[in-house]
């Protein structure tokens, strides 16, 4: 499960990045007293009372400013906000509450996320008669906070902790028992394209200019009796290639679609071939662990066998790293094998839940110490003793010998190599874990 956002906006030099570093207990967000200095959004985990959460620390907001870039840092903040599980609007004690204060309130009085109203550089404690103009912004009862001394810090904790748990319990009765599936890749290699082929609708916008979709999109369908959730998500690149502006959170968007996908439609432009973004962001998947199908789309714009043999050879070399993913050939423009994936995702999806029975892994296990391939290092040979699946989505297996200390990468990809030629994991990744049993 990805972690709840929050994130905490406000108007430039109220505080923002000390009170993310207060709460955060780290010093990664950049402080100054020149106001917007906080110009990237900058993302912390942080946890309290046993929650953990992720906090954004946005770029001032001010709405009157028509500088190109002050909008832009403008935008980044509401988009953030919008973003957001729950949203603290920090405001700033010893000046008062001013034009921007009053329009930020306005735009956040609107949205149905939770909103805690923070009152910053409130360093002398119990002055609640300090507060009182604060009401008129219209977003309940003010927390006055010092992020510089922690002063009401806890308390605000506490309270935004326990609106965590009612968001993520009312996400957990949301979800259904459909198939989430994530369209994954970089920018316009035809993801929207294929997300209304898919759900036959022109919900997603589709267009020749990359990174159209700012957002992730959520459809929900039913193909022969299956629900799905399909997200179209925004084009993913390097985040040092993210520009100023909502595109960031479209790359959070993003990630968190990862985060709950069962299984991930990777999109790559046959056009293009493979290129080093595309490995990212199959690198990005394969790190969060959800199944995975390759979509080879455009395939009818690649002229001839030899090229697009070579584009075949070129992912099964560099994409090695997720060789478990069936790879489909497709064209989203014209609909062309676009119903095989289908298929690869039902199959992919059924591996992830895979649960293989503990006498066939052992009688599988019994096979591999007959063949006598094992690890030594110098008098040590390791013996595998016993293994079990203690895991789903993925798969994981535990595998128990007298010195896991000396199991070697090699050997790791030597036992995976053997349980998917001996058990069907295609689409699926796979854990293995070594415990120690004399």
């Amino acid at each position: 499960m990805p972690l709840p956002l929050v994130a905490v906006v406000g108007r430039p030099n109220v505080g923002k990045s000390t009170f993310v570093n207060r709460i955060a207990q780290a010093d990664e967000a950049i402080v100054h007293e020149m106001r917007g200095v906080t110009r990237d959004r900058s993302y912390h985990e942080a946890d309290w009372n046993g929650v953990e959460f992720k906090l954004v620390d946005t770029g001032g907001i001010e709405m009157g400013d028509d500088d190109a870039f002050q909008g832009s840092i403008r935008n980044q903040a509401l988009a953030g906000a919008n973003e957001a599980d729950v949203i603290i609007f920090l405001v700033d004690g010893k000046t008062g509450i001013n034009a921007d204060d009053e329009e930020v309130a306005r735009i956040l009085r609107r949205t149905k996320k939770p909103v805690f109203l923070a009152v910053n550089k409130m360093d002398t404690p119990n002055r609640d008669d300090e507060l009182w103009e604060f009401y008129q912004l219209g977003l309940g009862d003010p927390w006055p906070v010092s992020a510089t001394h922690g002063h009401g810090t806890g308390d605000l904790l506490d309270a935004l902790v326990e609106e965590l748990r009612r968001v993520e319990l009312s996400e957990e009765n949301d979800e259904d028992d459909g198939i989430n599936v994530a369209i994954i890749g970089r920018p316009n290699a035809g993801k929207s394209s294929l997300t209304n082929r898919l759900t036959q609708n022109e919900r997603s916008i589709v267009s020749d200019v990359a990174g159209t979709t700012r957002d992730a999109i959520d459809t929900h369908i039913t193909h022969n009796g299956q629900r799905y959730t399909i997200v179209d998500t925004a084009g993913l690149r390097r985040k040092s290639q993210i520009d100023e502006d909502v595109e960031y959170y479209g790359f959070v968007r993003a990630m968190r679609a990862i985060d709950r996908a069962d299984v991930a439609l990777l999109v790559i432009d046959s056009t293009l071939g493979l290129t080093d973004q595309d490995q990212r962001v199959a690198g990005f998947a394969a790190e969060r662990g959800c199944a995975m199908v390759i979509v080879l789309n455009k395939w009818d714009l690649v002229e001839g066998p030899e090229a697009k043999a070579e584009i075949r050879e070129r992912i099964a070399d560099r994409l090695m790293f997720v060789g478990y993913a069936p790879i489909i050939a497709i064209s989203a423009l014209t609909g062309k094998k676009v119903d095989r994936i289908w298929e690869a995702i039902d199959e992919a999806y059924e591996n992830f839940n895979r649960t293989i029975p503990t006498n066939k892994l052992n009688t599988w296990l019994a096979e591999i110490r007959e063949s006598g391939h094992t690890v030594t290092k110098g008098k040590v040979i390791l013996r595998m003793k016993y293994v079990t699946q203690t895991a789903t989505r993925p798969p994981q297996f535990t595998f128990f010998a007298n010195r896991p200390d000396v199991v070697t990468d090699n050997f790791e990809r030597f036992l995976e190599n053997r349980l998917r030629e001996s058990f069907d994991l295609v689409g699926t990744p796979i854990k293995l874990k070594f415990k120690k049993k004399d």
